[in-house]
């Protein structure tokens, strides 16, 4: 008969040795924290998502994530029951003074609990609240990362602490499992890991933060960047057309000049004349404007203070726009305060306000007046140019003085000039002291006012703009003396100019005011023809075709036969700096092109008289050369 042994069956989990159940258990809780991390990460970078997707608002993508690893912690302590009982979990962020405030909780009381947060007990028996807003010093939060087991947790950023990461144990209720032995002995780690994605996350939404910034930024920049060009084309295709209506002036009656052969007799030759020169002038007037905006942004303008006469200056500016008014039949008028009678101010820079305001005016009326009234306020002058026009909208006057803006012209169906006249008008303003304010309304005309001090600003070193003003006499006295002057026919001048036309103008005029002129092209020609001729002056073009013309000059000044010469510099270098350098290479004056004839008559007239080039060239080029850089 077979027997059978009564062996125990050992293939159910009770009768297992308790080795393996500890390695079931420990899987799972294993099992437990990986899930609840990667749950925790699946919910921080949904917030990550969310912040690249949408426009940040300061601080809501950083409270999101925060909230967001309270609430996963909450459920992954209470063995993923969102009920806050077992344990109380808070996120405290750094405030000054050594303490911390609970920002982010997750507290839900159990069923009859009166109390809304849930209190953590140190070793010394002092209580710690886990609730909003609950300040706590950091020595405390420091006690709890250093105790056994820890209940806080730091979040660390590139070396500094950002914040804290804390946990509370509250009594277990009846009703919700516990966490097991092996899901506790793996909290620290769950906590720690935690605290570190919180930390990389919020690193990462403040980098978004920085991009969206730098991207609003980038795109304002662009916006801009396209008006800019905007503005930037419609002022090269408004320049192009202004430059080429005086140009197509000049080439059109130069050629009907040739054509029908010039007869100084005939009065339509002398008609065109007068409109060849008034277009060079228009022309030369659209070049300034732009040189003299790039000037002023360079902080590169020079300025001479003057005593200036105002009832003077301003018929002066008047009768400058009396025959464009005429054509257009509007009534120019003047009014003066017989109290303002001098100024302080660069004549030339303050006549060039009152043209472009002036030229606005008339540009923008159609019928009726356009007046310029001057009266004193305080220790302060108004200019006002005021016109019966269309005036300017509200829109319009927020830009007006901005570089290259133009507004749409209903009188003359088209834009005129470059769009820098008002721009470069207050920033003048502004050199002297002053502003530019403006009233206007549609239909209603407009009033630009113009405030400038009466006197140099005071502690603005009066005294010695006051001896800038009078060096300006002086080179005024100077230029009035040598028009008065008829020169020898002994006077012997070298010309030395490789530009055909320019060579052939100042030639022409200065022979016939009785000059010996010799003109050369070129530094070859210029030291043959000193071989057998002792010139006077020698004007010398800076830029030859075999040669740099202030190189001749210091060659010049260091030959003992040709040292004491007096040499103007004649050239198309009008930029800051430019006066400078030729002075520095020891020329004794310098005028800029297009040549001023008056200008040049003088400086010839001055310095073929001087016995010696020494110290009076310096004197000259204050008083003159400056300003004919400037003509």
């Amino acid at each position: 008969m077979q027997q059978y042994s009564s062996l125990p069956e050992q293939n159910s989990q009770k009768d297992a040795p308790p080795k393996d159940l500890i390695k079931i258990q420990q899987l799972r809780a294993e099992l437990w924290l990986e899930r609840s991390l990667n749950q925790l990460q699946s919910r921080i970078n949904d917030c990550l998502l969310s912040a690249c997707t949408t426009v940040i608002q300061s601080g809501s993508s950083e409270a999101a994530i925060c909230q967001t690893v309270v609430n996963e912690l909450d459920s992954a302590l209470n063995n993923s029951r969102v009920a806050f009982t077992q344990c109380a979990v808070g996120i405290a962020l750094f405030q000054p003074q050594e303490t911390v405030r609970i920002c982010y909780v997750s507290l839900s009381p159990s069923p009859g609990s009166q109390s809304p947060f849930i209190e953590v007990i140190l070793k010394k028996g002092k209580k710690l609240c886990l609730r909003l807003q609950e300040v706590i010093e950091l020595k405390d939060l420091q006690q709890l990362e250093n105790q056994k087991p820890p209940q806080a947790w730091q979040l660390a950023n590139n070396g500094g602490v950002i914040g804290w990461l804390m946990i509370a144990t509250a009594s277990p209720r009846p009703d919700r499992e516990p966490l097991t032995a092996s899901q506790i002995q793996l909290r620290s780690q769950l906590m720690s890991r935690a605290a570190k994605q919180c930390a990389t996350a919020l690193a990462q939404v403040r980098q978004i933060q920085s991009w969206q910034q730098q991207s609003q930024k980038l795109g304002s920049f662009n916006q801009e960047l396209e008006r800019t060009n905007q503005l930037k084309n419609q002022f090269l295709a408004n320049t192009s057309h202004e430059i080429r209506t005086p140009l197509s002036s000049i080439i059109g009656f130069t050629h009907l000049l040739l054509a029908q052969g010039y007869d100084p007799s005939r009065e339509r030759h002398q008609e065109y004349l007068k409109i060849i020169q008034s277009s060079g002038k228009h022309l030369l007037a659209l070049i300034n404007d732009i040189l003299d905006l790039s000037k002023i942004e360079a902080n590169q303008l020079e300025v001479q203070w003057e005593n200036v006469n105002v009832p003077e200056l301003c018929r002066n500016v008047l009768a400058l726009v009396k025959e464009k008014a005429a054509n257009k039949g509007l009534k120019l008028c003047l009014e003066l305060d017989p109290d303002v009678t001098t100024l302080v101010a660069d004549p030339l820079r303050l006549k060039q306000m009152l043209l472009n305001l002036l030229f606005n005016a008339l540009k923008f009326t159609s019928t009726g007046t356009v007046g310029l009234q001057v009266v004193p306020k305080g220790v302060f002058a108004h200019f006002t140019v005021w016109d019966t026009g269309i005036g300017i909208s509200k829109e319009d006057r927020a830009q007006l003085f901005q570089p290259y803006f133009q507004i749409a012209n209903a009188v003359t169906s088209r834009s005129e000039g470059t769009g820098l006249g008002l721009a470069v008008t207050r920033k003048l303003a502004e050199i002297h002291g002053g502003c530019v304010e403006v009233e206007s309304e549609i239909d209603g005309g407009s009033r630009f006012t113009i405030i400038l001090p009466l006197k140099l600003g005071d502690g603005g070193d009066e005294g010695d703009k006051g001896d800038e003003g009078d060096k300006g006499d002086e080179g005024a006295k100077s230029f009035l003396y040598a028009l008065r002057v008829i020169p020898s026919s002994s006077l012997k001048i070298l010309l030395v100019e490789d530009d055909l036309p320019n060579g052939e103008l100042m030639y022409s005029h200065l022979s016939k005011l009785g000059y010996q002129v010799s003109w050369v092209q070129n530094a070859v020609e210029m030291w043959a023809v000193l071989t057998q001729l002792e010139p006077a002056v020698i004007l010398m073009d800076v830029n030859l075709p075999n040669g740099n013309g202030l190189n001749l000059v210091q060659q010049l000044r260091e030959n003992q036969r040709y040292c004491k010469i007096p040499i103007i510099a004649q050239t198309a270098m009008a930029m800051k700096g430019d006066r400078e350098t030729c002075l520095a290479a020891g020329v004794n004056d310098y005028i800029s092109k297009p040549i001023d004839l008056p200008l040049l008559t003088s400086l010839v007239a001055k310095y073929s008289l001087l016995p010696v080039a020494g110290g009076d060239g310096e004197k000259g080029a204050e008083g003159q050369g400056s300003r004919s850089a400037e003509a």
